[in-house]
Parts: structure tokens; C-alpha cells; sequence
């Protein structure tokens, strides 16, 4: 019986979810809600819809982009505070192991290109993400599955290595299909390893 993987993520997840589905085929069930995952915040509310009640084998999780963009359009207050967003990882964390069998997977958010990024939120003036954020939550996160013996699939490394001007679209923080396809054959290795 093939086992069950639930990939649960921001919008990152939504592009890469259909090459991990592919990759997987025959050795795995990959679902991923319908919805954006957001924030640690909203992971926590949603998280006996998404993982307790549906007790699959394998969980793989990427949330960070929604905690850290800032309140304001070049401001520098996250919308969840470093501080906030480590508590919420140790209690997503926590709360499936605890309530679970799953293995875990914690993959790192994904690099932000500041300058992309800023104008692209330029018109909308709406916020900003600031890729000195993503390496801070990113280090708060890896700390959190170190004490609890968690995996770390270290995307945020991985596009780095492969080039994050190429792989990231104008918008400084979502893909090219090429980058999707990059990020699924990661996550679809690093669950693999755990079937």
C-alpha cells in the first residue's frame, strides 16, 4: 500500500506540489490542501484538518514567506515576530509528533530577491520581504528541528547553489517553472528517503 504524504506550505508548496505528485506516482498518495498554508499562525489552526485527522506517513512542511513579509511597505516589523514564529514551529512540531506517527520533514523558506521583491510591491505599497528575514527565521526554524530531532530539507541552500537570479521570477520571491521543478525533485527526494 502506497504511503501517504501531505505536503502542507505557502504558495512555494502550491508550484513545486505537482512535481513531487509526478515523481512520487506509484510509491506515494501526495496530497496538499487547495488552500495557500499563509503563516505558522494559520498552519496552527489548520493543522487538524490538514495533518491530525488525515494521519498520513509522511509530513513535509515550508512556511515562512507569509511570517516575516513586514506589516508595512518598507517597514521592518514581520507580520509574525521571530520570537512568535519559533514558538508556532515548535508547536506545529510538537503537536504531530506528539499526536502522530508521521515522519516530519521541515523544508527552509526560500530566498527572497530584496530588490525584486521591493518593486514589485511598489504600486500596491502594501509590504515588503526582505531576505536578511528569511536567513534570521530560517536559523530560528533549523534550531527548533535540531532539539526535536526533525529533518531539514534546506531549499532556501538549494536555490542558492543553483542560482537564485535564474530560478526566481520578477516578483523576487515565487518561480519560474524551471525553480518549481528544481524545489519538487528536492522535496520529492527528501520524502523518498523516509518511504
Amino acid at each position: 500500500m502506497a504511503k501517504q504524504v501531505t505536503l502542507i506550505g505557502d504558495s512555494i508548496r502550491m508550484g513545486y506540489e505537482p512535481t513531487v505528485k509526478q515523481l512520487l506516482a506509484g510509491v506515494a498518495d501526495v496530497w496538499g490542501p487547495e488552500e495557500n498554508g499563509s503563516h505558522t499562525v494559520n498552519v496552527l489552526v489548520k493543522l487538524s484538518t490538514w495533518v491530525l485527522n488525515r494521519r498520513p506517513d509522511i509530513v513535509h512542511i515550508n512556511c515562512g514567506l507569509h511570517d516575516l513579509k513586514t506589516i508595512w511597505y518598507g517597514g521592518r516589523s514581520a507580520v509574525v515576530p521571530l520570537d512568535h514564529y519559533r514558538e508556532n514551529v515548535q508547536t506545529i512540531l510538537e503537536t504531530i509528533q506528539r499526536r502522530t506517527s508521521a515522519k516530519i520533514i521541515w523544508a527552509t523558506t526560500t530566498p527572497v530577491h530584496d530588490q525584486r521583491a521591493h518593486a514589485a510591491h511598489a504600486q500596491a505599497n502594501d509590504f515588503d520581504r526582505f531576505d536578511s528575514f528569511v536567513r534570521k527565521y530560517n536559523e530560528a526554524a533549523v534550531e527548533v528541528c535540531q532539539v526535536l530531532d526533525v529533518p531539514v530539507n534546506d531549499l532556501y541552500a538549494l536555490v542558492y547553489r543553483a542560482g537564485r537570479e535564474q530560478y526566481l521570477r520578477d516578483d523576487g520571491v515565487h518561480f519560474t517553472p524551471e525553480g518549481y521543478k528544481l524545489l519538487g525533485e528536492a522535496v520529492a527526494e527528501s520524502i523518498r528517503k523516509l518511504l
